[in-house]
């Protein structure tokens, strides 16, 4: 099968009939057998994919297909697809089958998309490696030694391998763009508001957004223009209306003004040729016309201890439904009532996911509310204000996605505080709401690549992908 990195070389070759849509579907579920030992992907869903691609193909020769026709489609397994299994990675949701669409889905289906599977993931999209799946870690398309990112390691692995043309993923604290940077591809978090969460396995519902990942920014921006849009399932999507990202990437004569967050950059924990790359592009950019400069960031130390408090806190809240009685895992060894929460919850969630219920729970306690979950609230106020003097004088902010390549197995599990440090650089969109991207930058000497990140205005989402486009283009 030909190797696309666009979906309108996809689009081209279906309308001059070079292949069709049943053609394509069946020759990444192929691709995909052939990388099983990649562990990417928990299910195909072969007979749903090809029925779609079916009527998608009828639909191409009767001029009624939507703009995603034949745009092949993987889903982080926390994205609810009816009469289709979703676990969140988790034993506790094992088999478990949705009994309704995200409102993500709903829309990509509506314009033709073709959902070939669900990827494997950090359980409850808690973590930063992938190596938190109840049903093994994925591996890196680029050293199978290493880990592909997390929360959504999956579905950036399945764009990387080739294994599907986009995947949606969510993103809490950089689980979209972590692994993008880690893995090669372009990933996005939108504006939060922008797009339902509606449908998506909740873990902080205040940070939580949906967003592709894909091989450039023109196939995320047109994504993003199917999903994005108000939503009466859910009352934090915004009713703004939504633009036409993909008409919009066009800015070939327009300068920005873009802020360095000099304090990320001379960060001890920056790998010194991820540095030397970044600070390469920020040549480039100057050299184009936009303007550069750096700016201070004082509160980098805060920003991980604020996003696991208030994260952890909202966890505790969300995973309490998970419980035995209603649906999912229910412990074989439980005899009344409360063994029955107490076994179901110790045997179904994993260690790391136990870890952040309890943190999570402890910071919302009596004694500890106001020390920690009520501070945690008013930093992030503080944050969100100093961003947006930033963006009083900026169009952009830019820093590196993350402080190095992917590491391998085994070698940051063990200490959990240098794991959560793996998001430091992402983590600061999700606090203030902002749109943030993940692009290639480049790749290291080890041979794994790296991100570049730009975080924009609170819905200067359009704005952000036409930068974006334009400095693609140029690395």
């Amino acid at each position: 099968m030909k190797t696309y990195t666009s979906f309108s070389q996809v689009q081209a070759d279906l309308n001059n009939s070079t292949t069709s849509c049943v053609e394509l579907t069946k020759a990444y579920i192929q691709r995909i057998a052939e990388k099983r030992d990649l562990n990417i992907f928990l299910e195909v869903f072969e007979a749903s994919a090809l029925q779609k691609a079916k009527e998608v193909d009828e639909k191409i020769r009767s001029k009624t297909a939507g703009k995603l026709a034949g745009m092949v489609i993987a889903l982080k397994d926390n994205i609810c697809y009816k009469g289709h299994q979703v676990s969140a990675s988790s034993k506790i949701l094992e088999k478990f089958e949705s009994l309704y669409n995200a409102t993500v889905v709903e829309r990509l289906l509506a314009e033709d998309a073709i959902i070939i599977g669900r990827t494997n993931c950090d359980e409850f999209a808690m973590g930063s490696s992938n190596e938190n799946s109840a049903f093994g870690t994925v591996k890196n398309p680029h050293n199978v030694k290493c880990v592909p990112g997390g929360s959504s390691g999956g579905s950036a692995a399945a764009v990387a391998a080739d294994l599907c043309l986009a995947a949606l993923g969510t993103d809490t604290g950089g689980s979209i763009r972590q692994p993008a940077s880690f893995c090669g591809v372009v990933g996005y978090k939108p504006t939060y508001g922008r797009v339902s969460r509606y449908g998506a396995i909740a873990y902080a519902s205040s940070f939580d957004q949906i967003g592709p990942l894909t091989k450039n920014v023109e196939d995320a921006a047109l994504i993003m223009e199917v999903m994005a849009g108000a939503d009466n399932y859910d009352s934090t999507a915004s009713s703004k209306p939504v633009p036409a990202y993909s008409k919009t990437l066009d800015t070939a004569g327009k300068k920005f003004k873009v802020a360095y967050l000099k304090d990320c950059l001379d960060n001890p924990g920056l790998n010194p040729e991820v540095k030397a790359g970044i600070n390469s592009i920020i040549e480039k950019l100057k050299v184009a016309g936009h303007t550069v400069e750096a700016v201070e960031f004082p509160y980098l130390d805060y920003l991980v201890p604020t996003y696991y408090v208030l994260t952890t806190a909202e966890a505790s809240s969300n995973l309490a439904r998970f419980d035995g009685i209603n649906f999912g895992y229910r412990s074989p060894n439980a005899f009344d009532l409360e063994s029955t929460y107490k076994k179901s919850r110790s045997e179904g969630f994993g260690e790391e996911v136990k870890r952040r219920i309890m943190l999570g729970t402890f910071v919302l306690s009596a004694g500890y509310y106001d020390a920690y979950y009520s501070k945690g609230q008013k930093v992030r106020k503080l944050l969100q204000n100093k961003v947006n003097e930033i963006f009083g004088a900026y169009d952009l902010i830019l820093s590196p996605t993350t402080p190095g390549t992917a590491f391998e197995f085994g070698q940051k599990g063990a200490d959990p505080i240098a794991m959560y440090l793996e998001d430091i650089f992402t983590v600061l969109a999700n606090i203030t709401g902002h749109p943030a991207i993940s692009i290639p930058a480049g790749k290291h000497s080890n041979g794994l690549p790296f991100g570049i990140q730009f975080t924009a205005k609170a819905f200067a989402d359009a704005e952000l992908m036409a930068f974006a486009k334009q400095l693609e283009g140029s690395l």
